[in-house]
């Protein structure tokens, strides 16, 4: 059995990342999938969250992706994002003020608010200050 597959992970703008990995983790509706070479197949959703991805000799590369769907194969790794980006791209600044109008929304219980799409956004928000918050703990910085 081989130790590594491809992985691809793509989104409706552009692929963020194609290449061999020894391990893909990321946030699935249910919890955390973590896969190895071997795995079986599946399609999954993914809620917005990191993706992590461990290269030959353990090196590690952080994604975010807002939510779309994981699909595994024997050899291959596909991640479809409605938004993707490399984790260490994200605005910790931006991601906290779409925290707060999301809550302001949520506050204002106005007729018109879309609460789907605001459950949505503050969702999207948070977990992207998550990714930040582990990045960060990882890197020792808090």
């Amino acid at each position: 059995m081989a130790n590594s597959f491809t992985c691809n992970i793509v989104s409706a703008e552009a692929s963020i990342f194609s290449g061999t990995v020894e391990q893909v983790i990321a946030s699935g509706i249910i919890g955390d999938l973590g896969v190895l070479p071997g795995h079986a197949p599946l399609l999954t959703e993914l809620q917005p969250g990191p993706v992590r991805v461990i290269h030959d000799g353990g090196k590690e590369e952080n994604f975010f992706v807002s939510g779309g769907f994981m699909e595994v194969q024997p050899n291959v790794v596909t991640i479809l994002a409605d938004s993707a980006s490399r984790a260490s791209d994200l605005n910790e600044a931006a991601a906290e003020e779409a925290r707060q109008q999301a809550l302001r929304a949520f506050n204002e219980k106005s007729s018109e608010l879309d609460y789907t799409r605001a459950a949505a956004e503050l969702a999207e928000a948070v977990a992207q200050l998550r990714t930040i918050q582990q990045l960060r703990k990882k890197a020792g910085k808090g």
